[in-house]
């Protein structure tokens, strides 16, 4: 997936994001998917998200949480990059991934 960022309105640029990633939704500059996954799962998606946050020298925030895996990405007040939309994409193709086996 590869989102456009040239000539519109920044709160396009969310809305185009959220449209291609189901699951998300946004807060602020930032958006976040909450995934019910158990332990294993978690430990196999956060390696693969590692992988490509560092190719993209991104950080986004995972955490766990009883029975459900948060991430969050974007930067408090800071519009979302085309990096961080792709990101996004990459945890879902991750996610699929992870669940599928």
């Amino acid at each position: 997936m590869r989102a456009l960022f040239n000539g519109r309105a920044k709160q396009d640029y969310l809305s185009d994001a959220l449209t291609l990633l189901p699951g998300w939704t946004r807060e602020g500059e930032q958006i976040q998917r909450t995934l019910v996954i158990d332990d294993s799962q978690h430990a196999a998606l956060t390696e693969r998200v590692k992988v490509v946050a560092d190719a993209l020298h991104l950080r986004p925030e995972i955490s766990r949480r009883a029975d459900h895996t948060q991430i969050r990405v974007g930067h408090g007040n800071v519009p979302l990059s085309e990096g961080e939309v792709l990101l996004a994409a990459r945890i879902e193709d991750a996610y699929r991934t992870v669940t599928e086996s």
